[in-house]
């Protein structure tokens, strides 16, 4: 397989491909489908991008990498495209600002969907009449990964953008407020014994280059929570003046957090009956049985020592997670927030682990030993951003169910709050 896939994962049949494509992208085109014209060209921060240049990546994304190499001779659908539309592929060529992504309002959002409709024709075609090339049926199923995590990206990003309005509009008026369960349980703690595990990808399905190689680690016994922090146990530091004791915080986390101002969460709000939180559904009371999210590192971090834990280490995470099943609440659930949490969950092993909410860890994103990553542009896809990023595992419920699996290694900047992300906290065992 060539670019940012393992070498060794199978590659999907030509008709396998086209049934996936067609789906994956109609998926993100009913994701953005409850937004405004207005809404899809709006850029509420420089890491965010407006939902229009999601759709409109996503697509060029094809293009460059599949029908480029797939379909000589082609002329493509617009020569400024392959400007306006590259993300950070240096080899390709130069790129848009990403600050200045929300000043792109042509072209049109129509004109957009007119640009997808033209790449998916010339793919779904050359799937249909030429799709023997493994190498390129791998760039085909590398793109539809990608897409899926544009997929994630674009619900965070209008989310972002629709909590900057005063008037707390809602993605979706109709999505319902998570049903409480009885209450979250106290936590249990499930010991692993010290020894030696293999982390990273294994098996013939699809990998990201960097889940690989799968190395062995040297683990001390631990132990993890049967669960990830709820709301009112992030609430409780809160209002025990965790944001004002710098003796739990990072030093860099600290400044971050002096820096901007930060008291609670990100989208918590204070409201007359309590804590208030700003979803996709609009505004309504903080679940307090919900797992935490909207935190960056630095504040998981501060709370794991505020409650004498910490984080766990993501080889320690996925040597719990291995053995389980991907289960939790995902994209396709509908729901677009973490589910309340049952007081019986987690009881005999580890519960939440997929889904709900991504669960930072202590552990930087650097290569694996032995990692190299492709040449040529497609090289660029993960080896390049392997600096000043923490790891986080797991998926959230803005993640496609199918897109993940216990080797799957998402990074952010440790100050990042506007993704999904929570805490699941790790100790040493004694």
């Amino acid at each position: 397989m060539t670019a940012a896939g393992a070498p060794h994962a199978t590659v999907p049949s030509a008709a396998e491909l086209a049934d996936r494509y067609r789906a994956v992208r109609a998926a993100t085109e009913a994701l953005v489908a409850p937004l405004s014209p207005e809404d899809c060209c709006a850029q509420s921060m420089p890491d965010a991008s407006p939902a229009k240049w999601h759709l409109a990546h996503t697509a060029w994304f094809f293009e460059t990498f599949v029908l480029e190499a797939a379909c000589a001779g082609l002329a493509p659908y617009e020569p400024a495209f392959r400007v306006l539309f590259n993300s950070y592929y240096q080899a390709v060529g130069p790129q848009h600002p990403r600050p200045r992504r929300g000043l792109l309002t042509r072209p049109s959002l129509d004109e957009v969907l007119a640009y997808r409709a033209f790449v998916d024709r010339h793919v779904l075609d050359w799937l249909a009449r030429d799709g023997a090339d493994p190498a390129l049926r791998a760039r085909v199923e590398l793109g539809l990964q990608h897409e899926q995590q544009h997929q994630e990206l674009i619900l965070t990003d209008a989310k972002h953008l629709l909590a900057q309005n005063p008037l707390r509009p809602a993605y979706r008026g109709d999505l319902p407020a998570p049903t409480p369960r009885g209450g979250a349980g106290p936590l249990v703690w499930h010991r692993y014994e010290a020894g030696v595990r293999a982390i990273g990808a294994e098996g013939a399905g699809f990998r990201f280059d960097n889940e690989e190689p799968r190395h062995r680690v040297l683990l001390s016994a631990f132990e993890l929570a049967s669960r990830p922090v709820t709301n009112a146990e992030f609430a409780a530091f809160v209002e025990a003046g965790g944001y004002d004791e710098p003796a739990w915080w990072l030093s860099d986390g600290w400044a971050t957090a002096r820096a901007e101002g930060w008291r609670a969460p990100l989208y918590w709000e204070p409201g007359p009956g309590g804590w208030q939180v700003f979803t996709l559904g609009g505004l309504r009371p903080l679940p307090p049985d919900s797992p935490v999210c909207h935190v960056s590192f630095y504040e998981a971090d501060a709370y794991a020592r505020w409650a004498g834990a910490r984080l766990p280490t993501e080889a320690e995470w996925e040597t719990a997670a291995a053995a389980l099943p991907v289960a939790g609440c995902f994209v396709e659930d509908g729901a677009l927030e973490p589910a309340p949490l049952a007081p019986d969950e987690g009881r005999t092993a580890p519960a939440r682990l997929f889904g709900d909410v991504w669960e930072w860890t202590a552990s930087p994103y650097v290569a694996y030993p032995g990692y190299r990553p492709a040449a040529g542009a497609l090289g660029e896809y993960n080896g390049k951003f392997m600096a000043n990023q923490m790891v986080l595992r797991g998926g959230s419920c803005a993640s496609p169910r199918a897109h993940l699996r216990a080797s799957y290694r998402n990074f952010f900047p440790p100050a990042a709050r506007w993704q999904w992300s929570g805490v699941r906290l790790a100790r040493d065992a004694g």
